[in-house]
């Protein structure tokens, strides 16, 4: 059963804190202690008792910063006992590096970790790279997002896809100014597909999949690996030194390892198990040759332009 604490003596008890740091509403800022949490904005604020302990609320276009990341929501209650944060509608995370989008959430400062579910957007606002999956795990500590249940992800006409997918951000450098994904993990159900941009049309697609893959990307946000394991397959498309197609290419093995310079493919190595075939020219955007998994889902992309404008969060921007 809950206990409401009258305002005045909830003002006292915030202000004591050593948790959450709140200072006037309304857009006034306190200085604080490096990684304290500090209440930007709140409409309301209310607290009480619970059976789990003392808690604080707030509501109404709530914002928070802690070190560098900023959350914003609907509504926030920290429970100081267990150092977490219920954040609930609306939630919306950045650290002017990365941004994401979920429905509900919980923080815990002290990990610097957060669980995010629900409808979960995200993107990279130095690359093109977007995903969308059901949960998600932040962790500033480790530099990785964690994307769970039906995960995607989009980046330069690539698509990416599986039961989880890992990233990790690489930390700045002399020669890359922000840091960026410098590798993906992909898990359960993995599939890579990138449209062939050299041929306008049919749009083809060079496709691989297995059950585990790792991706990685270079400084400038170029993917120049995939290494694909277990029950690998891809299906590619051949082009000559003057660029003419001449066929498509299915392979299958233990391991299957693309390379690409400057986000193209360029080469293809199977290893174990090797078994292949190759396809005519005629057979050429012929969908019943494509992998079995292959599912082009670009139009599920939440940051396509035409869908911006009604993304949740967009006013605290």
């Amino acid at each position: 059963m809950r206990k409401f604490i009258p305002v005045s003596i909830l003002f006292a008890s915030i202000m004591l804190a050593q948790t959450v740091v709140l200072p006037v509403l309304h857009h006034n800022t306190l200085r604080a202690e490096k990684k304290k949490i500090i209440l930007e904005h709140a409409d309301t604020i209310e607290g009480g008792e619970s059976e789990g302990g003392s808690f604080r609320s707030v509501i109404g276009n709530v914002q928070f910063l802690h070190d560098n990341i900023t959350l914003k929501c609907d509504r926030a209650t920290n429970y100081e006992a267990e150092n977490r944060i219920v954040l609930t509608g609306n939630v919306y995370i950045t650290d002017n590096v990365y941004e994401i989008y979920s429905d509900s959430g919980v923080y815990w400062p002290d990990r610097e970790t957060g669980e995010l579910s629900g409808n979960v957007r995200s993107r990279m606002l130095n690359s093109s790279l977007a995903a969308k999956a059901r949960k998600a795990v932040v962790n500033k500590g480790t530099s990785q997002i964690w994307l769970y249940d039906d995960a995607i992800a989009w980046h330069d006409r690539k698509q990416i896809s599986g039961d989880i997918i890992l990233l990790h951000l690489k930390e700045a450098t002399s020669t890359a100014k922000r840091r960026h994904i410098d590798e993906m993990q992909v898990q359960g159900g993995a599939f890579f597909a990138s449209l062939d941009t050299l041929s306008l049309s049919p749009q083809v697609y060079d496709q691989l999949g297995s059950r585990k893959m790792v991706i990685r990307l270079n400084d400038n946000s170029k993917i120049t690996g995939i290494t694909a394991t277990t029950e690998a397959e891809s299906l590619y498309h051949l082009y000559d030194e003057k660029r003419k197609p001449y066929g498509i290419h299915y392979s299958s093995g233990n391991v299957i390892r693309m390379l690409f310079t400057d986000g193209i493919l360029k080469q293809v190595r199977v290893i174990g198990n090797v078994e292949g075939k190759q396809y005519p020219e005629r057979f050429r955007g012929d969908k019943s040759i494509n992998l079995s998994k292959f599912v082009w889902r670009e139009s599920e992309n939440p940051f396509t332009s035409e869908k911006q404008k009604s993304l949740p969060g967009k006013a605290f921007q």
